[in-house]
């Protein structure tokens, strides 16, 4: 007889130690909390899909392979079903509900509908240096996603020079540093920069890559809006050699957001941009980037037309220029050359919501107002700032489709949404992607939608077992219908929630149940170990 506790292996061997009046204590396996059987499995890597089971036991994945009897508390039947990690956003601007004063945005249902389980925040140069701080009231106040952050320049710059348009002193320049190595040693993933925006336009080239730095020598990555994706200032080519300069001398990985060639000056560029790239990363550069996959971008009146000289001081100091009968003058021109780059008055679609000219292109509010384009956007930017709010967000419809396709294919390349109010990319980009340009066009197949939207944005931004379907990590799990998987956010009605998410696990916990968001909030704050070179 089995000595006393002694585990029992079967359950003839549990019925013989029941009937021997408890020589042995059986202890099987409890059952798991989730299966999900029978469906179409796509791992989050390159290898080829198969018909499986995933089972869930707590916050972690405990099987996964073929199919076999497993005991759960909850079985979803999911033949038919694509079954995937949850998917990665390495470019958000999630923040406006993580932040959120009501629990119920806190839950962030925008990205969760659309099968996103992680959300990359701190991009663009945004990312706040107090990133312990941050991450206690993030964790502490109950969000639906997880969230990875980054320290951004942005942040970091107008802490310590405000909007100046300057260079920093030598004590200034050390405080930026300082403010970066705290933020990586805090648990950043990696430092943002936006160079298009004042004030870090106003920084050159070399003052990026000493704070950079801090960054680099702390295996942090570089993630960058380029200084011009366009023709604004120094061109798309040289802004992208910029942001490879910075990363090979700051010794980060290259990471370039929303890839794009914007605006009539640069349509067709692509071939060109892609050369660029993958010549960095054949001399051994680290490059990667991510894009969404619209042909309209989202931004703002004044981000779009406004020269950045011009707003250097910030709004109020933008006013009084616009005061100066000469340098009104001046603006005005720069606005118009601003504006032919975009495509012309057409191109740009009034999204800001509430507002009376929410859903009217540039055109056709000049025309409601009997003014010309410029006048017309500059009486909205003008009033916005003067209320200091939002309200001249934009759509501006300025890319190529065969630019954003050929970018898509590239194997460097990854899904992002870059989600922001008044676009539709913030609740659909997922679907979109899916439904257009796997479905529809064929520019990518499934597995590589999913790949790019999972284990290679784990790879990228080292976030520690995500991204993949494999026993042991953690339980961020989604099953959508591929028949029904599909945007319905639109230009005009941007905040519409995706639907075809059958069921969408975040840390092993129900998010979505049949495109219905559970308003469960289990997401976590995923910072990184803290690197060796920390105090």
């Amino acid at each position: 007889m089995s000595p006393p506790n002694a585990r029992c292996l079967t359950s003839l061997m549990a019925l013989a130690c029941s009937l021997a009046l408890g020589a042995c204590v059986t202890s099987m396996p409890p059952p798991v909390d989730v299966v999900i059987k029978g469906g179409t499995v796509y791992d989050g890597s390159e290898h080829a899909p198969f018909v499986g089971d995933i089972a869930i036991a707590g916050d972690r994945i405990a099987y996964v392979g073929p199919p076999k009897p497993i005991a759960a508390e909850r079985v979803i039947e999911a033949a038919g079903m694509i079954v995937a990690p949850g998917f990665i956003d390495p470019h958000t601007h999630a923040d406006i509900f993580l932040r959120s004063d009501d629990p119920a945005d806190r839950v962030n249902a925008a990205w969760l509908a659309q099968g996103a389980s992680t959300v990359v925040i701190g991009v663009d140069g945004g990312g706040t240096p107090d990133v312990a701080e941050d991450a206690r009231m993030l964790a502490s106040s109950g969000i639906g996603t997880n969230v990875v952050p980054f320290v951004g320049f942005g942040a970091v710059r107008s802490r310590v020079l405000g909007n100046a348009a300057r260079a920093p002193a030598v004590a200034e320049l050390a405080k930026m540093k300082e403010l970066v190595a705290g933020a990586m040693c805090a648990g950043a993933t990696g430092f943002s920069t936006g160079l298009f925006y004042a004030p870090q336009s106003f920084a050159t080239t070399e003052e990026v890559i000493a704070v950079a730095r801090e960054a680099g020598r702390r295996g942090g990555l570089y993630d960058t809006h380029q200084r011009d994706e366009s023709s604004y200032t120094i061109g798309l080519m040289a802004s992208t050699r910029e942001a490879i300069r910075i990363g090979e001398e700051a010794g980060a990985p290259v990471h370039i957001a929303h890839i794009k060639a914007l605006g009539v000056d640069v349509h067709g560029q692509a071939p060109e941009l892609v050369a660029l790239i993958d010549a960095a990363r054949a001399r051994g550069i680290p490059v990667t980037a991510d894009q969404y996959p619209w042909l309209a971008s989202g931004s703002s009146l004044d981000a779009s037309l406004l020269p950045r000289w011009s707003v250097d001081g910030g709004g109020d100091a933008f006013l009084a220029r616009l005061a100066e009968p000469d340098t009104a003058a001046r603006i005005r021109s720069e606005m118009e050359e601003n504006l032919r780059r975009r495509g012309g008055a057409t191109s740009l679609l009034l999204t800001a919501p509430d507002r009376p000219w929410t859903g009217r292109t540039l055109a056709e509010q000049a025309a409601a107002q009997e003014t010309d384009p410029i006048e017309a956007a500059l009486a909205i930017i003008t009033q916005v700032f003067r209320e200091g709010g939002r309200g001249t967000e934009v759509a501006s419809f300025n890319m190529a489709r065969d630019d954003v396709e050929l970018l898509m294919r590239q194997p460097w390349v990854v899904t992002s949404s870059d989600g922001s109010l008044g676009h539709p990319r913030m609740f659909a980009t997922y679907p979109e992607k899916y439904e257009t340009f796997v479905r529809e066009r064929g520019t990518i197949d499934l597995a590589r939608f999913i790949r790019q939207s999972t284990g290679q944005v784990a790879d990228i931004y080292g976030i520690a077992e995500r991204g993949y379907l494999k026993q042991g990590y953690f339980a961020d799990v989604l099953v959508f219908d591929p028949a029904n998987f599909g945007p319905r956010a639109t230009y005009l009605e941007p905040r519409e929630l995706s639907v075809g998410v059958e069921a969408l696990f975040v840390n092993g916990r129900s998010a979505v149940e049949d495109s219905s968001v559970t308003g469960e909030a289990a997401g976590r704050v995923l910072l990184r170990p803290e690197p060796e070179d920390c105090p």
